[in-house]
């Protein structure tokens, strides 16, 4: 059977866009610190964030209150205090991870369309898109929207295939965390493991990840290979 070439290149945003890892240390220790907790190193975050923020609020009394020793009025009440630290500055503290700009850059001369999909607000997801690309960099942005699936749901992936004209055969979606490798997988799309991001080889590898990148570099010369 003949290999369909790749049209469509959906990306994760932190942690594969964009490195946001001390913006969410920072505003998730201060919201520990306020409401009586210890905070966290930064690198702790890296195997907490992915997820949306209520499992960032879990994720984080585990780690300072102890398995089991917070209720769900603690959770709605450090995410009352983080979303609004978050609110009053999204943009804090957020890097650019060297080679991303060049590396989409370098899809878009290859013909391919653009998309980032993220469980961050898409207020703010499409806030950040701006910050860090040109203009018209991206077809589609879709961050996370009232009664609309969060990741790792494939709805927001097959969302943008369709409103793109594209196959799921001919899109890529690239991530950093399991959540995103099993977003493209349940959308029946070939995913790309983007290991300059938040977590390691090993968990991309056993959550589907088809392919593996090493850096934004070495995705873009497969991705040029793959449609030569």
């Amino acid at each position: 059977m003949e290999k369909k070439q790749k049209k469509v290149c959906i990306f994760d945003l932190d942690g594969t866009l964009v490195n946001s890892l001390s913006s969410i240390a920072n505003f998730a220790n201060e919201a520990l610190v306020r409401s009586g907790y210890r905070a966290l190193p930064v690198q702790t975050y890296r195997y907490l964030a992915g997820n949306g923020a209520d499992a960032l609020m879990r994720g984080m009394l585990e780690a300072a209150a102890g398995p089991g020793l917070y209720t769900e009025e603690d959770v709605r009440f450090l995410r009352k205090v983080y979303d609004q630290l978050y609110e009053s500055d999204p943009l804090c503290n957020l890097q650019e991870y060297p080679g991303v700009l060049s590396m989409v850059q370098g899809l878009k001369a290859l013909g391919l369309k653009l998309a980032v999909l993220s469980n961050k607000p898409h207020n703010v997801t499409e806030e950040i898109v701006r910050l860090f690309f040109p203009s018209g960099t991206f077809d589609k942005v879709f961050g996370q929207r009232e009664g609309f699936p969060r990741k790792p749901a494939p709805d927001g992936a097959l969302l943008i295939a369709r409103e793109l004209g594209a196959d799921v055969s001919q899109c890529l979606y690239v991530g950093d965390t399991d959540v995103d490798m099993k977003t493209g997988a349940a959308a029946g799309m070939e995913t790309v493991g983007a290991l300059w991001g938040f977590r390691d080889r090993e968990e991309l590898e056993k959550n589907h990840a088809s392919h593996i990148a090493a850096s934004p570099e070495e995705l873009l010369l497969w991705i040029r290979a793959e449609n030569s």
